[in-house]
């Protein structure tokens, strides 16, 4: 078993603050290979107002977003201490694909494995998944930019 990141630890990691940072703990990771986090999806998000009136639905982009985010949680626990805290940058998404709607009430969970990875860039896949269901997969790279 991995580690276990609580909100305090990966806003130190992630430059990003409310409504932005879609993470909301971390419950697995393992350095250099995967991740395991969960976002808690409510109605009380600010996207909801808009997306739909009425039949609330999680804008697929914010949920391939979460997806980064947490990616981006497992490359900064993937280098060297002294560069952790220095910001990541999605760089590219392919194989993009949405399965399900995500509602409020929903819990994401997010597995994210590294398929290639060099000492500024990193290529991964994402699968988000409701109660065992995927919602959503896509591959990714991002980028170290530093502090």
């Amino acid at each position: 078993m991995g580690k276990i990141i609580d909100i305090n630890e990966i806003m130190k990691l992630l430059p990003h603050r409310y409504p932005f940072i879609l993470v909301d703990r971390v419950v697995e990771l393992v350095e250099g290979d995967k991740i395991t986090a969960l976002k808690n999806v409510t109605i009380n998000e600010p996207f909801f107002a808009g997306h739909f009136p009425g039949a609330p639905i999680m804008p697929g982009v914010l949920i391939i977003e979460a997806m980064a985010q947490t990616g981006g949680i497992l490359f900064a626990f993937s280098q060297p201490e002294e560069k952790r805290g220095g910001l990541v940058y999605f760089m590219g998404m392919d194989k993009v694909k949405f399965r399900k709607p995500v509602i409020p009430g929903d819990q994401l969970i997010f597995e994210v494995k590294i398929l290639n990875m060099r000492s500024k860039a990193v290529k991964m896949s994402g699968i988000a998944t409701v109660e065992g269901k995927c919602v959503a997969e896509a591959e990714f790279m991002a980028t170290f930019g530093g502090k």
